[in-house]
């Protein structure tokens, strides 16, 4: 399972780049509007730049998600033109509505590589791949928000796909812990997107830290010059 990065803060994905552990970014307009930047032009900059910070780590075939603001599926497939037109490394995101979904179909028939967003159903998932999808997004965490399963849904999806042989990867979205990333290994999904955070508490293990604290004391012992 691939780790993707959900932000648009750049220094969270340089960090993210240096581990080695990232080979994508998935963010949109509440996450550039989060960083106090605004405009489609500066959404654009943002979105070129981290294609490139993740080039230039040397990741193999860096994917951005970037999202369309239209409503009305002639608006998105204007919008997901253009988006698509900014970096190689591009995805555009279209929603599992009515709209997104004939947007979809007319994209990637030109082309144009679609991560379907908001999914929350295996319906939504079939429709997304049917209509050409690269990814599918299901959203675990808002899911368990009202009380439903969405590693459930991940598992479902995944077991569809397989049975039905199709080619559209599954991307777990809305992760909110490091617990969330293991299901959806489990459960089969081809990427996770994690805040920065999560990718940071996967890191972290108190045994692990006291492992390093007794090493290090023990190494401070030896290498000091004995006493003659």
């Amino acid at each position: 399972m691939k780790l993707y990065l959900d932000t648009a803060n750049i220094e969270e994905i340089r960090k993210g780049a240096k581990l080695g552990v990232v080979s994508g970014v998935t963010t949109n307009p509440s996450l550039v509007a989060k960083e106090g930047k605004g405009g489609l032009e500066e959404y654009r900059r943002v979105a070129v730049e981290i294609g490139n910070i993740l080039a230039g780590a040397g990741v193999n075939e860096p994917s951005v998600s970037a999202e369309v603001v239209a409503a009305d599926a002639a608006g998105m497939i204007q919008q997901g033109r253009e988006i698509a037109r900014w970096s190689k490394h591009i995805f555009v995101k279209l929603p599992s509505t009515t709209a997104g979904f004939e947007a979809t179909a007319a994209l990637s028939r030109e082309g144009v590589r679609v991560n379907q967003t908001l999914c929350f159903s295996v319906n939504q998932a079939i429709l997304a791949a049917l209509a050409g999808a690269a990814y599918v997004s299901p959203f675990i965490g808002r899911l368990d928000d009202i009380s439903e399963d969405g590693i459930a849904l991940v598992r479902d999806i995944c077991e569809v796909y397989k049975s039905q042989g199709h080619k559209t990867l599954v991307l777990a979205a809305s992760i909110r812990h490091p617990l969330h990333v293991v299901q959806a290994a489990k459960a089969g999904a081809h990427i996770a997107s994690v805040p920065h955070k999560v990718l940071e508490q996967m890191i972290a293990h108190p045994l692990t830290d006291i492992g390093m604290a007794r090493f290090m004391a023990d190494w401070e012992k030896v290498s000091k010059p004995q006493a003659r």
